[in-house]
């Protein structure tokens, strides 16, 4: 666990990845913490109140994308300073994550609910520099070796 008053850094796209990351809210509410998310409805009403970076999307295929929200991350960590990074993906978590190892931060990433039977690309991209990666359903376990098995956000 990170020093009282180390913030941590909250990231996923908007839609599912938000909402399954929200439900750890009785986690997270406890610690300082800021928000890298899409600036969309849904991100707008469940963040309210929260202190959020906005990331630039589309992320599928957008090398544009890609590097602006490398940007973003490098701002997040020389401003910020998060201890820890936590994602449910998708894409913009991939520099967020990346960039956590150059500045020692710690990484947990949680694979989305819904992909049982393939691992997400996301998954992939984050998995060799992930401190804590956390799976849904045994059967992901075949694709994240290492993984931890919690069970359902949902």
């Amino acid at each position: 666990m990170g020093k009282k008053g180390e913030k941590i850094c909250l990231v996923s796209s908007s839609g599912g990845h938000l909402f399954q990351l929200y439900l750890l809210k009785p986690w997270w509410e406890k610690h300082p913490r800021l928000w890298v998310s899409f600036k969309k409805a849904d991100a707008l009403s469940l963040l309210k109140g929260e202190k959020v970076y906005w990331a630039h999307f589309p992320t599928t295929r957008n090398l544009w994308n890609l590097l602006r929200n490398t940007l973003l991350a490098l701002k997040v960590f020389v401003k910020e300073r998060p201890w820890l990074v936590v994602s449910t993906g998708a894409g913009v978590a991939v520099p967020f994550f990346w960039l956590a190892k150059v500045f020692g931060a710690k990484t947990v990433y949680i694979e989305v609910y819904d992909r049982i039977n393939s691992p997400t690309l996301t998954g992939k991209l984050v998995y060799p520099v992930t401190d804590l990666f956390v799976l849904q359903w045994e059967e992901q376990k075949k694709f994240y070796p290492r993984g931890v098995v919690l069970g359902g956000l949902l």
